[in-house]
């Protein structure tokens, strides 16, 4: 926590209501602890600045979805109370007031950081700092691959306010004609021009000057404008509206009806001024009056408008600023020459990425080329653009196999990719299935059936992550092969439910969104409640991203106040508030965020001291419970049952370096700071025994 970090106001809606933190409010905290990151010190220079960049990257996501859903909110006239007790406007100028405080913090730790990259011989430098030869160099490179791409729009009453599209950089400047006509113009910055440019240094050595593009725009504007005088330019950028909503119940074709609902987004209401701070004060009245936004929806920046775009300095080529890389860990090579061999002898889980992804892609690659193979069955959320679980599928289509693929179109941000692999698929001969309408499939599954000597056989790869390379290497997920006749046929049912018309009146072992999953864990809750009431041991653990869903912390806190024993660790959003007496004196919440996105979700119940561990791909929000296809699986193996409760849950309840205990006011800690000690976080020693060698 730092010093001056506000507590969130934490108070009931309505009498009788159980304290909650405001989703926005508890989003913003989170996105603090990245922040955070980005200051420490005990973090590799470029990575704290790759923690700054992801800190503004997720401000950015913040706007268009949450912000922009507030001010939906405020002009459909909607008055409903927040947890917190506050209308939509209350919520808004209080999120502002937030927002500003974190940009603040934020802006002084670019500076700091700037000034310890120049030590290492990186530096961000402008136009005027160039040396001769290079200013010469510069300009004409502006003049053969900028100048013609540049399109200044003047502003005036014949000519309305532009168009600014989401996100793109801008130029704001006045232009004044010979005879005292003054006019101001906006020039958009291409996109396909890069945010930074070598100015000298190669990766690998120093020193290394890069040069924003709008620098090298700003000194050569007067080409634009000949015989005009021109005065100073300033950056600026609008954030939008990128909540894509999809009525699938209007839409004869959803795959068309996606990719106009994403090429609309651009065109989406202004949420969001940023504009550089020395900008005069009738320029920014000019540009919030055209973009109808007004004090509060506009944020002056000190520094670099748009930051995210400093991950071009991460890519730079010095490992001594950066985390020591890692090779994960592979499987033998006896169980990866046939991984249905291997999966028969007994389930197999994979930690990632402390585990390598090859044996995912693997398992489809040898399902497409099997000959024992009948069908394929995958869901596609969020994957790369070479994705070898795309080749394999492919690849199974040419080999005769029937293959079934649930596309989710409308995984956010995701939407134009996926319908890119949508199309693919379909053209290749794959059966794709866009989802239950009404629903998003989240669920991370992999279904292969086999013909085998004792009749068919099916393989199932369950996941908590996507299946996908990328952030395979950097999101830490869970996922298990297993050919248990239930579990598989409980996959199998799913898929028929997603594809086909069935709707199973129950699983045998899964949890599955959206009509199963929070009654089953609302009971599991519950038997820990009565287990603590008969004066047994009772105890929950949950890993997951967000606890936010109503119902699932009123349940905790009726568990608490019946002495269960409850540790939650909970990356990002969480509602529930602990140590209330009287309420959630018997629950902790902790976060970590560190080296690796948490990402896996496991929920671990004593039972009696039989114990149950489920994980999957559900957190504890309205979204996932309940308008989502989401599944659940126990883990039913002794060995990898006692490995994710005493190894895997353990070492996150233990940790000290990358932890922070969120306080009965709403607030967060580190543990390092209250113990004054620190100790290898929880990454590095997953790395260090490389996932602590999960059982084989």
């Amino acid at each position: 926590m730092t010093d001056n970090q506000a507590a969130p106001v934490v108070v009931p809606t309505h009498l009788g209501d159980p304290p909650m933190i405001d989703r926005e409010s508890s989003w913003l905290q989170f996105n603090e602890r990245v922040l955070e990151e980005a200051r420490d010190g005990a973090n590799p220079l470029l990575e704290r600045v790759r923690f700054l960049t992801i800190f503004h990257a997720n401000l950015d996501e913040f706007f268009m979805i949450r912000v922009s859903g507030i001010k939906q909110q405020i002009a459909a006239g909607v008055e409903v109370l927040s947890h917190q007790g506050r209308t939509p406007r209350q919520r808004l100028a209080a999120l502002a007031v937030e927002v500003r405080r974190c940009l603040a913090e934020a802006d002084t730790c670019l500076d700091a950081l700037t000034d310890q990259l120049e030590g290492h011989g990186i530096s961000i430098v402008r136009h005027p700092q160039l040396t001769d030869d290079e200013r010469v160099h510069w300009d004409a490179q502006y003049e053969e691959r900028v100048h013609p791409v540049l399109t200044p729009l003047a502003v005036s009453p014949a000519f309305p306010f532009p168009f600014i599209s989401n996100l793109s950089l801008n130029l704001a400047l006045y232009v004044t004609s010979p005879d005292g006509e003054r006019r101001l113009v906006r020039i958009k910055i291409p996109d396909h021009l890069p945010r930074f440019v070598a100015v000298s240094g190669q990766d690998g050595g120093a020193p290394v000057r890069m040069m924003p593009i709008e620098s090298l725009i700003k000194a050569n504007l007067q080409s634009l404008f000949p015989g005009m005088a021109v005065d100073t330019p300033y950056t600026f950028r609008v954030t939008r509206d990128a909540d894509v909503e999809i009525r699938e119940d209007e839409a004869d074709d959803l795959l068309k009806f996606v990719e106009e609902e994403v090429r609309k987004r651009r065109f989406g209401q202004a949420v969001r001024l940023e504009v550089d701070a020395s900008a005069p004060d009738e320029m920014v009245a000019e540009l919030k009056a055209g973009l109808h936004l007004g004090d509060e929806d506009t944020f002056r920046i000190r520094g670099i408008v748009a930051p995210a775009a400093l991950a071009r300095l991460c890519d730079l080529e010095f490992p001594s600023l950066k985390f020591p890389p890692f090779a994960p860990r592979l499987l033998d090579p006896h169980d990866t020459e046939n991984l249905f061999d291997r999966i028969r002898q007994g389930d197999l889980l994979l930690h990632h990425p402390f585990d390598s992804f090859a044996p995912v892609a693997e398992f489809i690659h040898q399902a497409a080329h099997d000959p024992s193979v009948l069908a394929i069955k995958q869901t596609l959320y969020r994957t790369s653009s070479k994705s070898p679980v795309i080749g394999a599928l492919l690849e199974a289509v040419e080999n005769g196999k029937q293959v079934a693929a649930v596309v989710e179109l409308k995984a956010r941000f995701d939407e134009e990719n996926n319908i890119h692999w949508a199309r693919r698929l379909e053209q290749a001969g794959v059966h794709v299935i866009y989802g239950v309408p009404g629903l998003k499939t989240h669920a991370k599954l992999s279904l292969v059936v086999r013909r085998e000597d004792d009749g068919l056989r099916r393989y199932a790869h369950i996941a908590t992550g996507n299946y996908n390379p990328v952030t395979a290497r950097i999101y830490t997920d869970l996922g298990l092969f297993t050919c248990d006749p239930d579990m598989t046929a409980d996959v199998a049912d799913l898929f028929n439910r997603i594809t086909g018309f069935a709707r199973p009146t129950g699983y045998r072992r899964a949890l599955v969104a959206p009509r199963f999953m929070a009654r089953g864990l609302l009971d599991r809750i519950r038997f820990e409640t009565n287990e603590a009431r008969a004066g047994r041991p009772a105890r929950i653990i949950a890993k997951c991203n967000a606890i936010i869903e109503r119902d699932m912390v009123e349940a905790m806190y009726e568990a608490s106040q019946a002495g269960v024993r409850i540790e939650l660790l909970v990356r990002g959003i969480c509602g529930l508030v602990p140590g209330i007496p009287g309420v959630s004196e018997n629950i902790v919440v902790r976060s970590v965020v560190g080296r690796f996105l948490e990402h896996s979700r496991v929920f671990w119940f004593h039972h009696g001291g039989t114990s149950l561990c489920y994980f999957g791909s559900a957190d504890l929000m309205g979204r996932n419970l309940h308008r989502r296809v989401e599944v659940m699986f126990p883990i039913e193996d002794p060995a990898l049952k006692r490995w994710l409760r005493e190894v895997y849950l353990q070492r996150y309840l233990d940790d000290v370096g990358r932890t922070r205990e969120m306080l009965p006011d709403g607030t967060f800690r580190r543990v390092r700071d209250v113990l004054g000690r620190s100790t290898p976080d929880v990454h590095q020693q997953f790395l260090a025994d490389l996932g602590a060698a999960v059982p084989r």
